[in-house]
This record gives structure tokens, sequence and C-alpha cells, in this order.
């Protein structure tokens, strides 16, 4: 506790908010460092800073390997027997290569995917040696994660009441469906029933169809991009004040707000809201997919000039004078129309055909890909979003790429997603000086694994 409140008081030094240009304090190293020492390192934005995640699934996981991804060292607390849940969604799995010492069927896709650049401690916070390992460690990070119902870690002394008083200056985000008050605070959260509860499933799927989800899990992964932007909020505050806090996140929060102009309109109005519209819009006319010989075609015409483009492109330069498609308040009176007559003419020719004739006109325009063509997109290769790199039990996998790019850092795939316990030893020996034995009697005991 000494140290901790130590490193509290030297985040206190004036100048700290300079650190980018001249230094400043390395909170997990508890030491001072020099602008050209960050040069050296790679000046990957979160360097030198340390995170212990206690998170599994998808928001948690997405979070902390942002944060991983931006330079940050992240030790990731796992069960030592069945590890994170994901670690058991497959298939498919990554196969094991020959001569791996794992067994099973091989690392899965659904945990590779949001779990490289971690570390993977395997441990028990059922046992008290395992929550003293956790508050040592919380001595020592700058950020904990986690996504237990609230009040759950309580028990075990790893709330944040508890993990503050050992170390004031550690952020300490706490991700949950519904919130830490609230009365579904205790109610466990998906995100398949925060979209049904909290509007997007009401707004998405065909016009006359029933309301669907998501095809992926966006309101776990808008809540894991919404709380890392939080906790670097949180650490240019701390840089201010010297002080943690703690972040209350929630799905049903991140659903609510994400709902974005469809929520503004409803409040204005004062109206529910129009329900689902498939790929089209509820006031833009035509923005939407058309079928054609073999696929679709989606056509934005967002606006009079670029309906005009779509005009002169399907061979019908007279619908632009047309009093019932001039303008777009007209086309959304008259959409069922003219969206008939757009794809009887969209169907004539292939889809590849549409983009050819569309490409350089200025009007956005699109195919629609399976997530497999989108891979291999020239332009997915061209930005460089997938990446392959070297599994030491798996061999080389694919994995899609952090998608930010900066003009002096370089986040980046520096290490492959773990497996399970791969960092114990590591992480108990240099961070908390453990010796093999002290080590071994701990997996003995089950406490680590």
């Amino acid at each position: 506790m000494c140290g901790a409140l130590s490193v509290s008081r030297r985040l206190l030094r004036p100048g700290l908010g300079l650190a980018r240009r001249t230094g400043g304090f390395r909170p997990a190293e508890g030491r001072w460092f020099t602008a050209s020492a960050v040069a050296a390192a790679g000046s990957l934005p979160l360097e030198g800073y340390r995170v212990l995640d206690m998170t599994r699934v998808l928001a948690g996981p997405y979070c902390t390997q942002i944060l991983g991804d931006l330079g940050a060292e992240v030790i990731k607390i796992e069960h030592p027997v069945r590890g994170d849940d994901t670690r058991a969604w497959g298939p498919p799995y990554a196969t094991y290569k020959t001569g791996s010492s794992q067994e099973g069927p091989g690392e899965s896709a659904y945990f590779l995917g949001v779990n490289r650049n971690k570390k993977s401690l395997a441990l028990s916070f059922q046992d008290p040696a395992g929550v003293e390992i956790l508050h040592k460690l919380a001595a020592k990070c700058d950020i904990l994660v986690e996504n237990y119902i609230p009040g759950a870690l309580a028990k075990y002394g790893l709330d944040f009441a508890t993990i503050h008083k050992i170390n004031p200056a550690l952020i300490y985000a706490s991700i949950t469906g519904y919130g830490q008050t609230g009365p579904y605070s205790q109610r466990a959260g998906y995100d398949v029933m925060v979209e049904a509860e909290f509007g997007l499933m009401h707004i998405t799927g065909s016009r006359d169809g029933p309301p669907v989800k998501v095809g992926v899990a966006v309101t776990d992964l808008t809540t894991g991009l919404y709380t890392s932007n939080s906790i670097m909020a949180a650490l240019l505050g701390r840089a201010k004040t010297g002080k943690g806090q703690h972040i209350d996140a929630a799905l049903s929060d991140c659903q609510t707000v994400t709902l974005a102009n469809i929520a503004s309109s409803c409040l204005i109005s004062g109206e529910k809201d129009t329900g689902r519209w498939g790929t089209a819009h509820p006031s833009i006319v035509p923005y939407r997919a058309f079928k054609t010989k073999d696929g679709d075609v989606l056509f934005g015409g967002g606006n009079d000039r670029l309906w005009g483009i779509l005009c002169d492109g399907l061979g019908r330069p007279e619908w632009k004078e047309d009093s019932k498609f001039k303008v777009n308040a007209s086309r959304v009176a008259h959409r069922d129309e003219l969206e008939a007559e757009i794809e009887k003419i969209t169907v004539t020719k292939t889809t590849q055909q549409w983009l050819e004739l569309f490409e350089g006109k200025g009007m956005p325009y699109a195919a629609i890909n399976d997530v497999l063509g989108a891979l291999t997109h020239e332009h997915t290769t061209a930005r460089n979003m997938v990446v392959e790199v070297e599994h030491g039990e798996c061999g080389p996998v694919k994995l899609v790429n952090t998608p930010i790019k900066y003009s002096e850092s370089e986040p980046r795939i520096r290490s492959a997603p773990p497996t399970l316990g791969q960092h114990t030893d590591e992480v108990l020996r240099e961070h908390l000086g453990m010796s093999d034995v002290q080590i071994q009697q701990l997996r003995e005991r089950g406490v680590v694994g």
C-alpha cells in the first residue's frame, strides 16, 4: 500500500501534462522517463502502462485488446482449468501443430479474435492466496478491468473500494450488462438481450419481417470501445490529479446512446420509431440494396445531385425532371414505385458490371460481400487489415489487425493470443518476485495453472 501511495503522490508532480514532449512518470514502473526513452521504446501511446484484465467473453476482452494494441502490458486473469469461456466456443479452432505441448482441438477462433497482445495468468481467486496475488498485482498496475455482476467481487476483496485503498491511483473499470445501479443491475446481461430490450433489435431486419439481432455482438463491441476510451480519458485525468477512479460501463447505456439519430428523432417528435427498414433509409430514397443478375448492389442517392448521377447511370436521365422523383421528399413519397422501377433495371446487369459503371462517378455504391469476401477484399489488403502472426502452439494464424493508423506510432500485434496459463510463471516471477518453488507450491494447491 505504501508503494501505491508513493505513486499517487508522485503523479501530482507539476509538468506531467508535458510528458508527451519532455518526459513524465511511468506509473506501472514507478519511475520518471524521458521523451527520448519513449521514442526508443517505439512510442506506442500506452507503452509503460500495465493492465490487470479480469474479463472474459467479448466486451471486456475487446476493451483490453485495444489497450494492448496501443502498447499496454495486459495481464489476463483466467480460471486455471477452464480459462476464458470462449476458449471452448468452437469450432472452428486453430489446430495445434505437430509437437505442440497442448492437447485438444486447438485454440478457438473466437478466443483468438479478441485476446492478442496479452499475457495469460491462470489463477483462482477462490483461494485466499489467489486474492493476495491479485492484490499485489493491482498495486503494480495502472488499470483494472472486470466484467462481473455488481457486488460479486466484494466477497473476495476485489471490489473497487478495496482495490482503491491498495492503489489509489488505479483506474478500475467495471463492464456489466446494466450498470452498477438501477433496477436491472443484478441481471446477467448478454448482448442479444440488451439489443432486444434497448431498441436495436426493433429497428433491425426487413421491413415486413420480424426483429433480428445484428450479425455480430455489436453492443458488446461498442461497450468495449466506450470503456477503452473512458479508461484513456481517466488516465489523462489522473495525470492532473494523481487519483484513480471507478468507471461504470453498461451494455444497456452504450446500446441506448448508439441509437443516435433514431433516438433523437423519437425524443424530438415524441413519437415511436418507424420500425425496420432492412437496407433502406426512412428519410432518403433511393438508399438501399437492389438485386442484380448475380447478387445485390447498394446505391446511396443521399441528395439530389447524387440522384442525378444515378439516373444517368441507370439510363433514365428523364427521372431527374419527373415531378414524382425530382427532389428527395417526392422520392420518399413515391418510394415503392421508384424502387421497383430501379430494380427492374439493376437485375439486367451483374453486380460487378454496376460497380464498374459507377466507378469514379462520385456516387456512393457498394457490393454486398460475405465476411470472407470482405477479409480478402483488395481494399482490406491494401489497408493491411489482415495479418499473419506466428502462434507458438498452432503455427501461422491470420488475425484482423488493429484499425487505426498513426503518423508517429505503429499499434500492432506484438504477440499472438496466449495459451491458457502461458505466462503464469513469468508474471509471478517478474512482477511479484516469486521463486520457482513458491510457484510450484501454488500450482500443487490449484491456485495457479
